[in-house]
């Protein structure tokens, strides 16, 4: 498990990307907190930079979405999954563990 980032310098609706053994995209919806690959299967682009809606990211490059809580993609281009990482807050720390959720 490695530290993130404060809660309080990731507001609801914002996004961060987080330097790990891969890039990991870190996302507040509403007060829930969910992590994954940063990188869009599609194509090499940042999902940290991506817009948010109803607990989903659309990559900025081409559109594909993907769903913040299983990683799986909800529409073209993309149809790889991303692999999620559980969160866990600490005294107002935001941590990420290192084993990787993949969808079979």
């Amino acid at each position: 498990m490695f530290e993130a980032c404060r809660v309080s310098d990731l507001p609801p609706g914002e996004s961060v990307r987080i330097e790990a053994h891969v890039p990991i995209a870190v996302f507040n919806v509403e007060g829930d907190l969910y992590a994954i690959d940063d990188t869009c299967t599609h194509q090499d682009a940042s999902l940290a930079e991506g817009w948010v809606e109803d607990c989903r990211v659309e990559c900025p490059l081409h559109a594909a979405a993907f769903d913040l809580r299983t990683g799986l993609p909800c529409g073209l281009p993309a149809k790889r999954p991303v692999r999620t990482y559980p969160v866990q807050v600490a005294d107002g720390t935001i941590y990420i563990e290192t084993e990787a959720q993949e969808v079979a």
